[in-house]
């Protein structure tokens, strides 16, 4: 009979999911479906969604723990692409891995340029130099 009995149903193991045993936030069985859709390769090895998985929540961890100090920073409570991108090339690694990406929205990264800042004395004071106007010249 294709009914289970009450205690059958009781007995059946609940499903447990692969990135839950890894104890990954980042789905295994969907990175799973698109390597094997994308033909990447002819086979995919029960390992790669795992280390695949795994290896882009701790990028996305990283990437969204700076942008949260960056809108920290700013005092802004929401992170915005503006945050994402300043996030990205404040840090060396990222910058190499993700420095040809362009983020929408993201804005232009500030250049600041060492001539244009105020000189500063040897005991950290900035430099109190001042222009003096010349004498005004009388008129005859």
């Amino acid at each position: 009979y294709w009914l289970k009995s009450q205690q059958q149903r009781e007995k059946s193991k609940a499903k447990i999911t692969r990135s839950s045993r890894a104890g990954l936030l980042f789905s295994v069985g969907r990175i799973d479906r698109l390597l094997r859709k994308g033909q990447f390769a002819d086979r995919v090895g029960a390992g790669a969604p795992v280390y695949m998985a795994a290896v882009l929540q701790y990028l996305t961890h990283e990437i969204v723990d700076i942008a949260g100090e960056v809108a920290i920073r700013s005092k802004k409570r929401r992170i915005s692409p503006r945050h994402l991108q300043l996030a990205i090339h404040s840090d060396s690694e990222l910058k190499k891995l993700l420095g040809g990406v362009t983020v929408s929205q993201g804005g232009v990264l500030p250049l600041n340029q060492p001539g244009l800042l105020p000189s500063k004395k040897r005991n950290g004071k900035r430099s109190s130099k001042r222009r003096i106007a010349p004498a005004p010249v009388p008129v005859k």
